[in-house]
This record gives C-alpha cells, sequence and structure tokens, in this order.
C-alpha cells in the first residue's frame, strides 16, 4: 500500500498530467473542431447562396427566349449562337485551367449524343415555341426533366420503384394535363402543340441525362464533356441554319435581339457550371433542389418582364408540379445510388 505522501505525489502528478492533456485540447483539437465547424457553417450558406441566386437567374432565360424570338430572329439562329458562344466560353476555360479534351472514338460518339438530346433538339424546340407560349408556361414543362429522368431511370433499373416517387410522377402528367386540357387554360387554346414541343425538349434533356449516368467517359470530365457538346451541337446546327437562311447576325449597335442571344449564352454556360459545383460541394440531393427554383424563378421573370396573367389553371399546375418534384426528388443519399 502506498503511503498517504506517495498517494498524495501521484495525485498532483495526475491532474497535472489532466491539466496538460486538457490545456493540450483547448489549443490544439478544439481550434480545429471550431474551424470545421465555421468551415462548414460557411459552406452550407455558400450552397443556399449558389442555389437561390444562380436558380433565380436561370429562370430569366425562358423569358430572354422570347425577346429573342419574338422580335425576329430565327429559332435555329439562336439556337447556333448559344451553342457557338457556349463552346466558346468552355474552350477558353478548358485553355485556362488546362483541361484536355479527349477526342477519341468512343468521346466523340459521347459528345454527339449528348449534343443532339442535350442542345441541339431541345434549345431549337424550346426556341420555336417560345414565342407562342408564355415564360412561366415554357419553366412549368422544363420541371418535367427531372421526373422524366426518375422514370427512366427506374424503368432501367438505376433507381428503385418508390411510391411516393410513382405519386411524384403521377403529380408531374396532371400538371401537364391541366396545362393543355381545359381550353381556358392558355392564353391561346392554339399553343398546346407547343406547350408539347416544349415537353419533348424536357423528355430530350432527361434523355441526355439517362446518357450521362450510363455511359460517362472514365477520361472526361462535366467541363470537358460541355465543351466536346456545345462544339459539336455548333457543328450539327450549322448547316441547317445555313440552309434554311436562319443566320442571326449580331449587329452593332446591339439590340434586345443580340442582348437576349448572348445574355443567354452567357446565363446558361455559368449557371451550370455553378450547378455542377454545387452537386460537388453539397450533394446532388441538396442540388436537386436546383429545379423547384428555377421554376418558380421562370414563371417570376414572366411576370416581372411581360407582365404576364396566368389563368387559375396554370397556377394549379404549377402548385401539382411542384409537388411532383418534390415528391420525385431524393430524400436520403441513398436513393440517389445506383441499384445494384
Amino acid at each position: 500500500m502506498p503511503s498517504d505522501i506517495e498517494q498524495k505525489a501521484a495525485d498532483t502528478v495526475a491532474n497535472s498530467a489532466n491539466a496538460d492533456a486538457i490545456d493540450a485540447v483547448s489549443h490544439t483539437i478544439l481550434p480545429e473542431i471550431r474551424e470545421l465547424a465555421e468551415k462548414s457553417f460557411i459552406e452550407r450558406f455558400m450552397a443556399w447562396i449558389i442555389l437561390i441566386v444562380v436558380g433565380g437567374v436561370w429562370g430569366v432565360t425562358f423569358s430572354l427566349a422570347k425577346l429573342a424570338t419574338e422580335t425576329g430572329a430565327h429559332p435555329l439562329g439562336v439556337s447556333f449562337w448559344q451553342s457557338l458562344i457556349g463552346s466558346g466560353i468552355l474552350i477558353i476555360y478548358c485553355l485556362v485551367f488546362r483541361q484536355k479534351i479527349p477526342l477519341n472514338r468512343s468521346n466523340l460518339l459521347f459528345y454527339a449524343v449528348c449534343a443532339l438530346t442535350g442542345s441541339a433538339i431541345p434549345n431549337t424546340l424550346y426556341f420555336y415555341a417560345a414565342p407562342h407560349v408564355s415564360a412561366g408556361v415554357l419553366s412549368i414543362t422544363v420541371a418535367m426533366v427531372p421526373i422524366m429522368t426518375y422514370v427512366g431511370a427506374a424503368a432501367m433499373r438505376f433507381e428503385k420503384f418508390m411510391i411516393r416517387r410513382i405519386v411524384g410522377v403521377v403529380c408531374g402528367l396532371s400538371a401537364v394535363l391541366l396545362l393543355v386540357s381545359p381550353d381556358d387554360a392558355l392564353a391561346n387554346p392554339g399553343s398546346v402543340i407547343w406547350v408539347l414541343a416544349a415537353l419533348i425538349s424536357a423528355a430530350c434533356y432527361a434523355t441526355e441525362n439517362m446518357v450521362v449516368a450510363i455511359a460517362m467517359p472514365s477520361n472526361a470530365n462535366s467541363a470537358t464533356v460541355l465543351t466536346g457538346m456545345f462544339i459539336f451541337a455548333s457543328f450539327v446546327l450549322a448547316p441547317f441554319v445555313v440552309y434554311t437562311d436562319s443566320f442571326v447576325p449580331l449587329a452593332w449597335p446591339w439590340t434586345v435581339v443580340e442582348w437576349s442571344i448572348i445574355a443567354m449564352a452567357l446565363i446558361s454556360v455559368i449557371s451550370y457550371g455553378f450547378f455542377i459545383h454545387l452537386i460537388q460541394i453539397a450533394g446532388p440531393v441538396f442540388a436537386s433542389q436546383m429545379a423547384y427554383v428555377v421554376t418558380l424563378s421562370g414563371v417570376f421573370w414572366g411576370v416581372v418582364i411581360y407582365s404576364e396573367e396566368h389563368s387559375h389553371w396554370i397556377w394549379i399546375a404549377l402548385a401539382v408540379m411542384m409537388t411532383g418534384l418534390f415528391l420525385v426528388a431524393p430524400k436520403k443519399r441513398e436513393e440517389i445510388e445506383d441499384v445494384e
């Protein structure tokens, strides 16, 4: 048995050791924990800023499409310029950050498919529809993209069939019916065909999502794929523009047509880049909420720029579509993983 003196000495040493340990924790570990917490808060804050600002700006492209096409610009010419300007911006990005664009056969085929399904066909259809359909209705149709993507992914067993998400699909289809079925839903009943054209565009974008998920080359990244896609879309559209004599000259001084075309190209490329960044810093579940913001902001900008007034059917369709998006969107990270 240790003596009282020995026990007191041992306690003193232990207390001293504990004090040193506590001091070490307070000076080394706690600052690191605090730094991580602050970093986490900043990242969450920035994620919300990106979501709201980028989604809000992205939604204005529907109104810009109307501005460009209603004032005489041919849809094919507008689509060509958007692809060409976008490819120019992305080429500069790849040069600055030394991103090499793979040009082997499999990559070129991938760029070609993405260019057709994600740019040339859907953009042109949207520009054809823009003069005939309100910006708000166009933005509601694009909300079908994530819903259609889920249907395709579930059919190919990349996603699980879930009751909640199936109800979301039904809501999306119901919203479409609310847009095209009632005689007084649209300002011009004859524009139903253009709503259907916009929905075909949404289906093209959903197809592109599936192609990227299934066949994304291992030697490519988002920047190089976008660059290749935009370049290929420019080459695809060029002969059609020449054949139909639909080239839109960007004459100086710029009018509303030129400003709208350039603004659309810049907003589309920059917004897509921030969207990819949002996925990286906040995850795909959080980033999937971009669809809500873009749709709502598209309706908002239509009201601000065009003073659009919608029938009660349109507002009901918007509410039903938002419900569908909420139900279809993955609620947990596990729901976005591939089903083995």
